[in-house]
């Protein structure tokens, strides 16, 4: 076998259909175009994404404008004008408040917003507490107990603070960690002379 003696096999090529080639051919005059028009012309067409004239996809769908916060908390807010008048000594806890009808549900996280006179001398817990609420509450000699999600448990929003002779000590702890020279105590004169006077009456 010889390249001259290879082609497709029988069937596997077929000619290109030609067109406009007169009236006997079959495909003469337009061609297989049709009459007149856009798609009939010489480069012309149609996009794939045209609609017909109405208003396109990509122009008819919402576009999200804008920044949004994925990890944004949302709560469940509630005034300290609804649980002004709970007696003292009094328990306020997100269920109470759904109990008492101040609050629709527990699916969000409870905070407690300023607006409104607070009780006084009651226990508030809740996920959150705005800066005007707790010092209200504080105010009023309530306590504003800040509580987990979803667990409930009792969170401490700050630590303990130093006490002034406990920051003295820790310093004085680390300076003789780091091998640091004390400060020595210079004897005083008085000490200086009844030393001598003792030396002399030894001898």
């Amino acid at each position: 076998m010889k390249l001259h003696d290879l082609h497709p096999a029988p069937g596997a090529h077929k000619p290109p259909r030609r067109v406009g080639r007169g009236h006997g051919s079959g495909r003469g005059k337009t061609a297989g175009r049709g009459t007149k028009g856009q798609k009939a012309r010489a480069g012309g067409g149609i996009q794939p994404w045209f609609e017909g004239g109405q208003t396109p996809l990509h122009v008819r769908t919402p576009k999200l404008h804008g920044f949004k916060n994925r990890f944004r908390v949302e709560y469940a807010p509630v005034n300290l004008a609804k649980i002004a008048h709970a007696e003292k000594g009094t328990l306020i806890t997100p269920d109470a408040l759904v109990h008492d009808g101040l609050l629709r549900d527990t699916k969000l996280p409870l905070k407690i917003l300023g607006n409104g006179d607070a009780p006084k001398g009651v226990t508030v817990h809740a996920h959150a507490f705005s800066r005007v609420a707790r010092e209200k509450l504080e105010a009023a000699g309530s306590t504003a107990q800040r509580i987990s999600w979803p667990e409930g448990a009792p969170v401490e929003d700050l630590e303990e603070p130093v006490e002034a002779g406990e920051a003295d000590g820790g310093a004085a702890e680390r300076t003789e960690a780091a091998g640091e020279p004390q400060a020595v105590e210079e004897p005083s004169a008085q000490a200086t002379d009844e030393t001598a006077s003792e030396s002399e009456s030894e001898s």
